[in-house]
């Protein structure tokens, strides 16, 4: 049984990691840690886990942490990079679904993210967690950077294009929208009911923090550089995430069957019929991602969903969890969407 910590029990991430893993046969949480909520009663802030989880909040630095076989980070953005260390140290796995590790280049994550990093040497030693690129990397992990939402429906609805060498890697538009929820559980006026509530808004048009970890694995894939439009949208919806990516063909094969094959082995990416295109609803509440496709003449049209909050966090972090540990990737992930 794998002992499971978790630091950032109370966001939305840690939240769906407690209600995924409470399923998991393989998997135990012994502890949930909060600063705010240290030795709280956690079925008190969160009654619907009543009955599933008797534990009270800790704060990060207590000993029961160094009992976990594997510590997940559902933290901002510079709380992991320095607090890992000592758990890698007594060899406890770390899975950080923040942002800390992604950018191989400390400098270029340091512009995005505005603090320094200061940790060089663990930034090469991090592998990007996006099972369906990296699987035989993370087997051999012992530091993830789990991906973000927004590149990892970008990368799986790209990846078989790359790889074949079928596309044009300097026109590639990537127009994105995303529920709400992946702006995270913390207060911000720019989420309140009132402001997005029948509206829908772009936002950080081409800056989103999300690019250059996307435009990292995309060049590491085709082994060339890749450079893509990226325009992110927030609608007012809790969770889900369409990624609508346009491209220009280079070269005249089956797309469909392009996919399919690829894909074939690939237990959580599903590429749906001709003319029948992805819908938010289809993955809500799943690891799965949905891929629809349309060509017409040289355009083709890549239409990527997930769930932003499972495939696009926590249930990715999962899916890593078990190839670090030697077990079939989908336990605990084996949930059909929730309709209606």
């Amino acid at each position: 049984m794998i002992k499971v910590g978790i630091i950032g029990s109370t966001g939305y991430t840690g939240l769906e990691l407690i209600r995924l893993l409470h399923n998991h046969p393989n998997a135990k949480i012994i502890a949930l840690c909060s600063r705010i909520n240290a030795s709280k009663s956690v079925i008190k802030e969160f009654p619907s886990l009543i009955s599933y989880i008797d534990l009270d909040f800790i704060n990060p630095n207590e000993k029961k942490l160094f009992e976990c076989d594997i510590i997940f980070f559902a933290t901002p953005h510079g709380v992991a990079m320095n607090s890992v260390s000592k758990f890698l140290n007594k060899d406890i796995k770390i899975i950080d679904l923040g942002a800390d590790f992604r950018i191989k280049n400390s400098t270029e994550w340091s512009k995005w993210y505005g603090i320094t990093h200061t940790q060089d040497d663990l930034l090469k030693d991090a592998v990007y967690g996006l099972p369906e690129v990296y699987n035989s990397q993370i087997k051999n992990a012992t530091l993830i950077a789990n991906p973000g939402c927004y590149p990892t429906a970008i990368i799986l609805a790209l990846k078989p294009l790359l790889e074949t060498n079928v596309i044009d890697t300097k026109s590639i538009i990537a127009d994105c929208k995303s529920g709400v929820s992946g702006a995270g559980r913390s207060a911000n006026i720019s989420t309140l009911f009132c402001e997005i509530n029948e509206s829908l808004k772009p936002y950080n048009v081409n800056q989103h923090r999300h690019k250059p970890e996307t435009q990292q694995v995309l060049t590491d894939i085709a082994g060339k550089e890749v450079n893509f439009f990226f325009t992110p949208h927030l609608v007012p919806m809790t969770r889900g995430m369409l990624a609508s990516i346009y491209v220009d063909l280079t070269k005249d094969v089956n797309i469909q069957k392009l996919f399919e094959k690829h894909y074939q082995n690939n237990r959580f990416i599903h590429i749906l019929p001709t003319n029948v295109y992805p819908q938010t609803k289809s993955v809500k509440g799943t690891n799965n991602c949905h891929i629809g496709i349309q060509k017409s003449n040289n355009k083709l049209i890549i239409m990527s969903v997930i769930d932003n909050i499972i495939k696009g966090a926590s249930g990715q972090a999962i899916q890593n969890m078990n190839l670090m540990f030697g077990l079939d990737e989908g336990l605990g992930l084996e949930q059909i969407g929730l309709l209606p």
